[in-house]
C-alpha cells in the first residue's frame, strides 16, 4: 500500500463546475442527483455508466477513510482490509488522507479517489455531488450498524439536560456532520434549545477535537458521535468517568463504506466481494473497532432517510455551495 497526499491527488478547487454542459446527462430521472448522473431505478445512487467507455478500470486504487481522527492512525488500521482488498481486485492501493470532508468528496467528485469510507452526514453529499454508491458498514455484534448522537459534559458539570445549555459555549464539529451539527440542530431546538441562539456554537472540526475539548473543559459540552466516543474510550485517550452523557438520540447508520459510480460493473463486484470476505475479526480493524464484527450490506435509500430528513429541515441542499460549507468555520 502507498500512501498518497490530498497534494499528490491535485487537490480539486471549491469552484469546480457542478455540472458542466459536456458532463451533464439526459435521463428521465435523477432526482438530487447532480446533472452529471442519472438514476434510472430510482435507488436514489448514480446509475453506473451504461457506456463502456466511461466505465473505469485503473490499475492502482484509491482508498480514503472519513476525517473524522487523526488519518495516520487509520492508515495503520486499515492496512489489513486493503492489503486483502488488493489481493481480491489484483490491484495495488493507495491510501488518501483526507483533510475535510469537502476534500474527501471533491477527490471522488474529480475521478481520483475510488473507494471510501464516508461519514453519515457527508454520504449525501458524496452521493449527489460525487456518484458515491454506498455498499456496506461495519455491523456491530448485535447485528445493527448505527450509532447515537450523544450529548457529553464534564463529569463535575451543573449541566443535567439539553434546556441547561442554554448560554453555554458547545462545541459542535463541522457544518454537515450529522451527530455534530446537523441533527442536534433539530433535535435540541425540539425540546426547547436553539443552537447558534441560546448558546454559543463553536466549531472543532472533528469530534476527538470535541471530546477532548470537553475532557479538558474548554469547551460545556459538545454533541458527538457514540462509536467515536467509545474507541476514544477504549484507546485510553481520557478516563470513563472523565465524560458524562445528559442527553442520547435513536440510532443513526454509521460510517458508509462505497465505492465510485463509474467503476466497471467486474471491478465493482470484486471490491462489494473483498467486504464480504475479510476476516474481520482476526484485523487490526477488529482491534480498533472493538464493538464491531465485520462488514454488512446497507441501503442509502432506507437507511439514510432520517438524516437526509434532518439535512432537509435544516436547510441543506446539495450543491456546490453546500458542500463548501462542510469545511470548519
Amino acid at each position: 500500500m502507498v500512501r498518497i497526499s490530498l497534494a499528490a491527488l491535485g487537490a480539486v478547487a471549491m469552484g469546480l463546475a457542478l455540472a458542466s454542459p459536456a458532463h451533464a446527462q439526459s435521463c428521465a430521472n435523477r432526482g438530487t442527483l447532480d446533472a452529471r448522473y442519472c438514476d434510472a431505478d430510482n435507488d436514489l445512487l448514480a446509475d453506473t455508466p451504461s457506456d463502456k467507455a466511461q466505465q473505469k478500470n485503473p490499475d492502482t486504487l484509491v482508498f480514503s477513510y472519513t476525517p473524522v481522527e487523526d488519518p495516520a492512525v487509520y492508515e495503520n488500521v486499515f492496512s489489513d482490509f486493503l492489503a486483502h482488498l488488493s489481493k481480491v481486485t489484483g490491484k495495488r492501493i493507495r491510501w488518501f488522507s483526507a483533510e475535510s470532508y469537502a476534500a474527501q468528496i471533491e477527490a471522488m467528485r474529480s475521478g481520483r479517489l475510488h473507494i471510501a469510507g464516508v461519514a453519515s452526514g457527508p454520504t449525501p453529499f458524496a452521493v449527489n455531488l460525487a456518484g458515491f454508491v454506498p455498499i456496506v458498514a461495519m455491523e456491530r455484534h448485535d447485528g445493527g450498524v448505527g450509532y447515537t448522537l450523544q450529548l457529553i459534559v464534564p463529569k463535575d458539570s451543573p449541566i443535567k439536560s439539553i434546556a441547561d445549555l442554554k448560554g453555554k459555549r458547545v462545541a459542535h464539529v463541522a457544518p454537515s456532520s450529522n451527530s455534530g451539527d446537523t441533527a442536534p440542530r433539530v433535535l435540541f431546538k425540539d425540546k426547547g434549545v436553539e443552537p447558534g441562539k441560546d448558546y454559543e456554537v463553536l466549531y472543532s472540526g472533528k469530534h476527538d477535537n470535541s471530546i477532548m475539548g470537553v475532557v479538558n473543559k474548554d469547551y460545556d459540552a459538545a454533541p458527538v458521535a457514540s462509536s467515536v466516543v467509545d474507541r476514544m474510550r477504549a484507546r485510553g485517550m481520557f478516563k470513563p468517568d472523565d465524560l458524562r452523557i445528559v442527553y442520547e438520540s435513536a440510532p443513526f447508520p454509521r460510517t458508509a463504506f462505497g465505492i465510485s459510480h463509474d467503476l466497471a460493473p467486474e471491478l465493482q463486484d470484486k471490491i462489494k466481494q473483498a467486504f464480504a470476505t475479510f476476516d474481520f475479526k482476526n484485523s487490526k480493524l477488529a482491534k480498533e473497532f472493538k464493538d464491531e464484527k465485520g462488514f454488512k450490506a446497507l441501503s442509502y435509500k432506507a437507511d439514510w432517510a432520517d438524516i437526509r430528513t434532518i439535512q432537509r429541515d435544516t436547510g441543506i441542499v446539495y450543491t456546490q455551495d453546500g458542500l463548501s460549507k462542510l469545511k470548519p468555520d
